[in-house]
């Protein structure tokens, strides 16, 4: 533990939220703004929320300089109805959409897809239980494809894209940014769509964010259901029905607190450091620590090893448990051991994690 009582909160998702943000949202739960309600208890059609929605949505465009081409939205259903309702927006029937698979979520966003139309895999890293992302050279890409698909960061491998692929002109490109969102500058006129859930970096879980080209509303069949259309979404301002007012009221909050760190940037030199930390003792142990990512791929958010035995792993856990540091155990579907270091997470947990990660080897290495 920490200051507060707090865990070193590891968690891949839902996540650790800046203390700030929590004090917040303890202090106006009872009475929002001098309202007597909570937002939780407030209409969504009044002022006070619709204040809330469009200063969530300026702070967005202020962080991640957004131009007015774009539209947001803010969303349900969290980044699997994405890997669906993308396809079902911009892929004709007669068309083909091209994806990049580097782990599980990026295959999950393939199987949805393929029941839509037809995906062509540009890139693969399978064959190396996905440690790294595919260099320029490995893509092939159908020049007539309607989008690239792209997860800029895969939390259960640990590997994230250190830029986005390039395309022919005309390619919309499309990113599950869902674990690495608003954790270092992009240039968003790079994109087509960029969706992703907030409870990673963004907020509470029940809210996705969408960020939508506008003139890729035209592709957009004409009876496609209201909750599955982007333009009906983000032209209603989120407000088309009841959103997850809370939630969308918690990332409006988070966003304002990056600003009020320094922005982007800033929050890109922390979680830097913070991976550092990391990643350094795994690189002097000598091998007892085995990062799963290849040097060049590995994720800033999520790092992911293994040691020499499952056993050790699991003692690994449960003391790393006792010490307050919780979260560590890798995704069931691959094992190991897992460390993800979102925004919110502070400096102070990774060097706790670093000193606890370098006793643990001297006592059991």
């Amino acid at each position: 533990m920490y200051k507060n009582n707090r865990a070193h909160n590891f968690n891949p998702g839902p996540a650790a939220m800046p203390e700030p943000v929590l004090e917040q949202l303890r202090d106006e739960m009872l009475n929002y703004a001098g309202t007597g309600m909570s937002v939780m208890e407030m209409s969504h059609r009044s002022k006070e929320f619709e204040d809330i929605v469009h200063r969530a949505e300026a702070d967005l465009r202020t962080l991640l300089n957004i131009p007015e081409s774009y539209s947001i939205a803010f969303l349900q259903g969290g980044a699997n109805l994405q890997f669906a309702m993308a396809p079902m927006n911009l892929l004709p029937q007669d068309g083909s959409a091209d994806y990049v698979l580097t782990g599980n979520w990026s295959q999950t966003a393939i199987k949805e897809a393929q029941k839509i139309g037809k995906v062509h895999i540009a890139a693969s890293t399978q064959d190396g239980n996905f440690n790294r992302i595919p260099a320029p050279s490995e893509l092939q890409l159908d020049p007539h494809a309607a989008y690239l698909h792209f997860t800029s960061n895969e939390t259960i491998q640990g590997v994230e894209w250190p830029s986005e692929p390039v395309l022919p002109d005309g390619a919309p490109l499309v990113s599950d940014a869902s674990s690495d969102i608003v954790s270092r500058p992009i240039d968003v006129t790079k994109y087509g769509l960029i969706y992703a859930g907030a409870q990673k970096n963004l907020g509470p879980s029940g809210v996705v964010v969408a960020i939508i080209r506008n003139d890729l509303f035209e592709r957009i069949p004409a009876n496609l259901p209201a909750m599955l259309d982007y333009k009906v979404l983000a032209e209603s301002h989120s407000l088309h029905n009841t959103p997850p007012t809370f939630g969308v009221y918690a990332v409006g909050l988070v966003l304002k607190w990056l600003i009020d760190i320094g922005g982007v940037a800033e929050i890109q030199k922390r979680n830097e450091a913070k991976a550092k930390r990391v990643y350094d003792v795994i690189d002097a142990s000598g091998g007892f620590y085995r990062g799963h990512a290849q040097p060049d791929s590995r994720s800033r958010m999520n790092v992911t090893f293994r040691l020499p035995t499952e056993e050790l792993e699991k003692h690994f856990v449960k003391k790393s448990e006792a010490e307050g540091l919780v979260g560590l155990k890798g995704h069931r579907s691959v094992g190991g051991l897992r460390a993800s270091l979102y925004n919110a997470l502070p400096l102070a947990s990774a060097e706790a994690l670093a000193e606890f990660m370098r006793e643990f080897q001297r006592t059991n290495g």
